[in-house]
């Protein structure tokens, strides 16, 4: 084997910004030196595996395929010459080129990190979403201290982890990338002469060796138990450091800042999941797995708990003879039952080792074992983490009493806010479940009760009667063990593990049930007769109705949004439902679905419509006197509600945010997020930030011009929705153009999920999710989602009769795009999406669909629409370009997309032999690679 050598000094003289300007192109410089070293690697690897006739395929394909970008070659040249590929020629082509994406990705996230401690080491302001920029940003408003008291009074920041199956990155290598970036880390960190470049450029070679060695694709799909571990495992690579660490920074600078305010007692930012609870349309979803993915959170954070109880035990090693403890830590001592003559005169370490004994015991008793190390005596086990953390106090308490005050801020303090934040379950996990399957299992258990034969029979009026008065009756419907259908023993099933694990680990453990398609109130009192058939809702409770399980309506659809804030009335309006909102602390949780309502209505109209359903949910709330959280369901991609987090929280509309917000986490984003501490911290501090500002600012800053504001979008919105469902939804043939033009038959080949693509069997777009909808059009390059629609609903408003002339309506449009947050965000994020657009390569995927009529006539739809969008848009912004506010993202697409081009055009020729009949196993795992490698390189691709 052969190893490159690398000239590491001469990396390092180039790796720094030092002395070139921070936000020019001559810090590029850097980045490109880095993916050129890396490059030059992967070519020698290739060049030494498979061959020098494949590295020169290889090499000579990289060099048109940026001569392409240049606009020095034409198109069709290079894809004709890949056309003619055989199908072991493109799989080294299709497999180079997916490394070559991955490797620019990595030295992207190198170079972000460079700059950010270019940019710490020259003293640079604290950069906008960072808690340091947020506080100072609130030192210079004068805000009451009743104020902060009222707006944080439910202060939560909840970021839900989901496995919606976007993510296509094997674990193995991610590994592998893992070790490259940390290999660049070390170079940029060491001062000269400290690293042995021969070994690093060895190491470098191994590396990109294993990945090129190593198979791209998952053998089977993965299973609901693969998910639930995979999601823990962002626990021990980032989260039990980072949240604990900023909810003690938060506490500390909100009491500094108002020590008079009543701060909420308990940590602002606790994570959550639906891994193992939502079973909208996963059928793997069941008791059985409920219980797995509970069980396997407790095990996590006793686990670590436990590990760090240890750590403690070794480092409080003071002496009596040397220090005096307090009278409580020499009684936790003599507790312990640790009578080693090594440790008599050490109350600390014996102490500790009676909590360890103490929270094994707790273990033993959930898990069944004791994650780690046995412990050195059999005692009491806690009941439940405050009891942990009160022992934990105790031991802070009695070290600042002999001044070692720096130990107890240190690791002691770390897991005191561990332990309150994760507790022994570690996160929330919801439940969920589709509206019509609770109607359907629901009907069956009046009938059999012989309540009402024919509960679907019922209009919404009698609905609610039957269900308010059932709701008033502590007795079950149903007796154990009755014989039931599938469906509904299934549903049942789930609800009692639910409240079999709560009963174990605590009512936080599953804190919400989440109604998918919610409509109606009756799809909410349906939920709280199966919450009261396990005894989890008491109707008969002292002190009035009562339970530990929130209920949250989603609402997903633009019709459903647009009636969000009646539906929300009306269920405060039931007697029974409105006591138990005030068993909650007045506190109701909604759900915003931001993948379906664009899936639905298109991306100005989805997005409008979730903010006037905010407006009307904010106001319902306000009306009823209840505290009202917004849990935003959120995808990676634009299409789905993705898009910086910071500015998506600041664009929220007045009292939306009102100091908590739940926000689900997806697929290829949790990586992005959460894979080290320095990314965690900064995404977690983001949403933090972000929510302490909607908080307590005037973020949207429209004051008296908001509903003339609001009025234009009404107009925009519709305009928009209409151009949308006159192509996707009106247009004859647009879903076999759809199934013929994209990859969506052969997603769900891809082994990246256990969810189904689709709800329900059927052809129509309102059957498939909205995943598979946009990962799709993103693998085309068209990301249709994302801006569709827009620029008819710009121009048609300009240039409409009536009223202001077309310069002073656009000019118009300039003033709101300048002042108001929401319309900003909402044209940035839509010029992110047109930037990644390639009509081009979308006219490859294209010459897919065989009636060449209905491949025109869509095709000029969506090619007419997007010259149409990207010039009201920069009509609008009065940019010259697309990602004038975004450089970063334009240096992105410069590095990466050159490397996407023989992917996208070997993925159109795969597909066109495999519908053709073609049936070699390589043709189809080609095809699977060339999404692979698409949807790694976009980074946001579902």
């Amino acid at each position: 084997m052969s190893e490159a050598t690398v000239d590491v000094a001469d990396l390092r003289r180039n790796g720094g910004p030092a002395g070139a300007d921070p936000d020019g192109r001559a810090d590029d410089a850097p980045l490109r030196e880095d993916i050129r070293v890396l490059g030059r690697v992967l070519g020698e690897v290739i060049g030494e595996q498979a061959g020098i006739d494949v590295l020169d395929l290889v090499e000579s394909t990289r060099v048109e395929s940026f001569a392409v970008r240049r606009s020095e070659v034409a198109r069709p040249a290079l894809a004709d010459r890949l056309s003619g590929l055989d199908v072991r020629a493109a799989n080294h082509v299709i497999r180079a080129f997916s490394h070559f994406s991955v490797l620019a990705n990595l030295a992207e996230d190198i170079h972000h990190e460079r700059r950010r401690r270019f940019h710490r080491r020259e003293g640079s302001p604290p950069q906008q979403g960072s808690l340091a920029a947020t506080f100072a940003l609130l030192d210079q408003h004068d805000i009451p201290d009743e104020v902060v008291s009222r707006e944080l009074a439910g202060a939560l920041v909840c970021p839900v982890v989901t496995a919606h199956p976007t993510e296509v990155r094997r674990k193995t290598i991610f590994q592998v990338q893992r070790q490259i970036t940390d290999l660049f880390r070390q170079r940029d960190r060491a001062a000269p002469g400290e690293l042995d470049e021969q070994e690093w450029s060895a190491h470098l070679w191994r590396s990109v060796l294993t990945l090129w060695q190593t198979a791209l694709l998952r053998l089977s799909r993965l299973r609901l138990q693969d998910e639930i571990d995979e999601a823990l495992r962002y626990y021990e690579l980032s989260l039990f450091d980072v949240v604990p660490a900023i909810n003690a920074e938060v506490r500390r600078a909100l009491a500094q800042r108002w020590p008079e305010a009543s701060l909420p007692s308990r940590p602002m930012l606790l994570p959550g999941s639906w891994i193992g609870g939502d079973r909208d349309g996963n059928p793997f979803v069941t008791a059985d797995a409920l219980r797995r993915a509970t069980t396997r959170q407790a095990e996590t954070a006793l686990a670590h708990h436990l590990a760090e109880l240890e750590a403690l035990r070794d480092e409080l090693s003071m002496s009596d003879r040397l220090v005096t403890p307090t009278p409580e830590l020499y009684a936790m001592a003599e507790a312990s039952r640790d009578d080693s003559p090594f440790r008599g005169d050490e109350p600390y370490r014996r102490a500790m080792n009676g909590m360890h004994a103490r929270l094994a015991a707790t273990a033993r008793a959930v898990l069944g074992r004791v994650p780690g190390s046995a412990p050195h005596a059999e005692l009491t086990p806690y009941d439940s983490p405050d009891e942990l953390r009160a022992d934990l106090d105790v031991v802070d308490a009695s070290l600042r009493s002999h001044g070692a005050g720096p130990l107890a801020d240190h690791r002691l303090l770390r897991l005191r806010e561990a332990v309150e934040v994760f507790g022994f379950h570690l996160c929330g996990l919801d439940l969920r479940q589709n509206s019509a399957v609770h109607e359907e299992v629901v009907g069956e258990l009046l009938a059999w009760a012989g309540v009402c034969d024919d509960y679907a029979a019922l209009d919404e009026a009698a609905r609610v009667e039957l269900l308010a008065g059932e709701l008033t009756m502590r007795r079950p419907l149903v007796r154990p063990g009755a014989e039931l259908s599938e469906l509904a023993r299934g549903e049942l099933d789930v609800v009692v593990a639910a409240a079999e694990q709560m009963a174990l680990l605590g009512p936080r453990a599953i804190p919400n049930y989440v109604i998918s398609m919610c409509e109606s109130v009756s799809d909410v009192l349906e939920v709280a007769v199966l919450l009261k058939e396990v005894g989890l809702l008491d109707p008969g409770a002292e002190g009035g109705p009562s339970c530990p399980v929130g209920i949250s309506p989603l609402f997903e659809t633009i019709d459903d949004l647009k009636g969000a804030g009646t539906t929300l009335a009306a269920m405060l309006d039931q007697p029974l439902y409105r006591a138990l909102v005030t068993s909650r602390g007045d506190a109701q949780e909604v759900m915003l679905g931001y993948s379906d309502s664009n899936k639905d209505g298109g991306y100005l109209a989805a997005n409008w419509a979730l903010y006037r359903a905010e407006l009307e949910l904010v106001e319902v709330a306000r009306a009823n006197g209840i505290r009202l959280r917004l849990f935003h369901g959120r995808g990676g991609t634009v299409g789905r509600g993705g898009g910086p987090s910071y500015e998506a929280i600041r664009a929220q509309p007045p009292g939306a945010v009102a100091g908590a917000l739940r926000i689900t986490e997806q697929g290829e984003v949790i990586a992005a997020k959460y894979a080290d501490p320095d990314l965690a911290r900064r995404n977690l501090e983001a949403l933090v930030a972000a929510t302490l500002e909607s908080s307590l600012l005037d973020i949207e800053g429209l004051g008296d011009d908001a509903e003339p504001a609001y009025a234009l979008l009404d107009d925009l919105a519709a305009r928009a929705q209409q151009a949308y469902r006159a192509l996707v939804h009106d247009t004859p043939g647009f879903v076999e153009w759809f199934r013929a033009a994209t990859p969506i038959g052969e997603l769900a080949e891809l082994n990246i999920g256990s969810r189904p693509p689709s709800r329900k069997a059927g052809d129509s777009i309102a059957d498939l999710r909205a995943i598979p909808w946009v990962f799709s059009w993103s693998q085309t390059r068209i990301m249709l989602p994302g801006w569709f629609g827009t620029g008819t609903a710009l121009e048609s408003y300009v240039g409409s009769d009536g009223g202001d002339s077309s310069e002073d309506k656009l000019a118009r449009l300039r003033e709101l795009h300048r002042r108001w947050p929401f319309f900003r965000t909402v044209l940035s994020n839509m010029g992110m999406v047109l930037a990644k657009t390639d009509l081009g390569l979308e006219a490859r995927y294209a010459e897919l669909v065989p009636d060449e009529e209905l491949r025109s006539r869509v095709f000029d739809q969506i090619t007419a629409e997007h010259e149409r969008t990207c010039r009201m848009l920069l009509a609008v912004t009065g940019d010259e370009d697309l990602l004038a506010d975004n450089p970063s993202l334009a240096r992105s697409i410069r590095n990466r997309f050159p490397y996407l081009e023989p992917l996208h055009h070997l993925q159109v020729e795969m597909l066109r032999r495999r519908r053709a009949g073609d049936d070699d196993e390589l043709t189809r795992r080609n095809i699977q690679l060339t999404i692979n490698g698409v949807a790694t390189a976009l980074r946001n691709s579902g």
